[in-house]
């Protein structure tokens, strides 16, 4: 199955309810906005997710500051950092040689086409995150991107990695429109936050477990032409 990553979590009870559904990753926002937490506050949504069994920990961070991440990420137990702000290759490196844990790239994508540079961090993160731009804001719009149309260029981007990171899918996503983006694009990850929310930070029970649902049977599908 496609993993899934709820993301922008700002209560502890909808931790605690991506957990009962059984997601794999759960993000926290270290990096302004309407979903942003401080480290105490992200420390009490995790504190939901179940320890060693339970969803993977996600800090969005928007600076590549080792000093200015090391406290949040000591004091929340990060399993995972994700790196907003179109992170450059040395920038990667950096985190990987500071912390003993996955790094993930956002790479934020204008219309259907792949930023400049994509195809080193194929190599450098363990995965590489989709995005849409948008101006003024590094994620949670609500936009999402030209599935099919970045799909050449996205094959041709990965063509020459040698560790072939992760690929996760963000950008508006929802339970009415993941199944085609999975199908166009075959990610490993899909991610979402506006697109299981009734308000900015506030999840909604019925369009999360409908999310699940949805990436569920569009595995399902693909799996019945294979």
């Amino acid at each position: 199955m496609t993993d899934i990553k709820f993301c922008g979590m700002t209560r502890a009870a909808d931790a605690a309810l991506a957990a009962s559904l059984g997601v794999g990753y759960v993000g926290c926002i270290f990096a302004g906005g309407p979903r942003h937490l401080t480290p105490d506050g992200a420390a009490k949504v995790f504190a939901q997710l179940g320890g060693t069994t339970g969803p993977r920990r996600v800090g969005v961070f928007a600076t590549a500051d080792v000093a200015a991440l090391a406290p949040a990420i000591a004091h929340v137990g990060l399993d995972v950092i994700q790196l907003h702000g179109d992170p450059a290759p040395a920038e990667v490196r950096a985190l990987r040689r500071a912390f003993d844990r996955p790094i993930w790239a956002v790479v934020r994508c204008r219309g259907g086409e792949l930023p400049a540079g994509i195809a080193l961090l194929w190599d450098l993160a363990d995965a590489v995150v989709l995005d849409a731009h948008v101006d003024g804001r590094l994620g949670g719009t609500g936009v999402a991107l030209p599935w099919r149309a970045l799909s050449e260029a996205l094959q041709a981007s990965r063509s020459g990695a040698a560790s072939r990171g992760r690929l996760v899918l963000a950008g508006g996503l929802t339970a009415d429109n993941v199944g085609e983006a999975i199908d166009a694009l075959r990610p490993d990850l899909v991610d979402t936050s506006s697109g299981v929310e009734s308000a900015p930070g506030i999840k909604d029970p019925a369009r999360m477990k409908a999310f699940i649902e949805a990436v569920s049977a569009a595995d399902q599908a693909i799996r019945s032409t294979k």
